[in-house]
């Protein structure tokens, strides 16, 4: 359809239903079609109630996105940026889309902050598997004097990551390194020292992919969600080891979690003697952060 000329926002968004509701239901439906018609003619759900008859003369960018829906490809992607904790973020096919469970991560490590802490210029924090930036980028914003570094193996994740960060304002250290194989990525780097380590790193096995979404399988990179199914626990050793002799004393081990390995992941701090081991649950009542304390050995 041609989006060129008068065009009532109705009929397109009658148009959406006619389309959509087969895969995603009405009300998922409206909820696509309100944040495309607020990102490109600023019309909100109110406006739109209040004036009916509302017109556009371009339908062409709102009419777009509609193949991209039917195809099951994720509104953030076409629209090609999210929200993550009250910040704006790029995001693309290389990063992860932030999910409200990772704003409950960053939102329980600044719950933990002291104001001290808030404000010293020697407090250094690390993001392991940084993605778009989000975590280190939410946390940058709320420790102004902070030291805060983020880690990522994909270079063009980090492109995302450095462009979000500029759009945020904030300063961070990106550094490109593998952290299953830490020892021979960056020089000098192992030898820093952090009083938090955070980082969210794939975590779904393998055999949970039936049970997601075609729009998350077949669209989100894998490199970022998905470990075998005879070591899913791969990354979080890797970053506990790191994490032994990179956190300071009293150092901070955070952690976003499968659900179904929280018992796993108790045991796999308490080998390697972290203390003050809590688990957390979020919105939807499951097991989804873990957070340790560095102990002296």
């Amino acid at each position: 359809m041609d989006g060129k000329g008068l065009m009532k926002i109705k009929d397109i968004q009658s148009l959406f239903h006619k389309e959509l509701d087969v895969i995603y239901g009405k009300e998922e439906t409206d909820s696509f079609f309100f944040i495309l018609i607020d990102a490109y003619y600023e019309i909100t759900r109110m406006q739109l109630a209040l004036k009916p008859d509302y017109k556009v003369d371009n339908a062409d960018a709102v009419l777009s996105a509609l193949p991209l829906l039917k195809d099951e490809q994720p509104i953030q992607y076409i629209l090609g940026h999210t929200e993550f904790y009250g910040s704006p973020f790029k995001v693309n096919k290389h990063v992860l889309i932030p999910r409200p469970e990772t704003e409950e991560l960053v939102d329980w490590v600044l719950k933990q902050t002291t104001d001290k802490q808030l404000t010293a210029s020697s407090y250094t924090m690390l993001d392991i598997g940084t993605g778009s930036g989000c975590i280190a980028i939410s946390l940058a914003k709320r420790f102004p004097n902070a030291k805060i570094y983020a880690l990522d193996v994909s270079k063009e994740a980090l492109k995302v990551a450095k462009h979000n960060a500029k759009l945020n304002k904030v300063s961070i250290e990106f550094i490109e390194a593998n952290i299953l194989n830490i020892k021979t990525s960056i020089q000098g780097f192992k030898n820093l020292k952090f009083d938090v380590i955070v980082s969210n790193p794939p975590y779904v096995r393998e055999k949970e992919k039936e049970f997601m979404k075609p729009n998350v399988v077949d669209n989100e990179p894998h490199l970022a969600l998905f470990v075998k199914d005879e070591n899913p626990l791969q990354f979080y050793e890797a970053i506990t080891q790191f994490a032994i002799g990179n956190l300071n004393e009293a150092g901070l081990l955070y952690f976003e979690i499968n659900e179904y390995l929280s018992k796993d992941m108790i045991q796999l701090l308490k080998k390697n003697n972290f203390n003050k081991i809590e688990l957390k649950q979020d919105i939807f009542k499951k097991d989804r952060m873990i957070k340790g304390e560095k102990t002296n050995e």
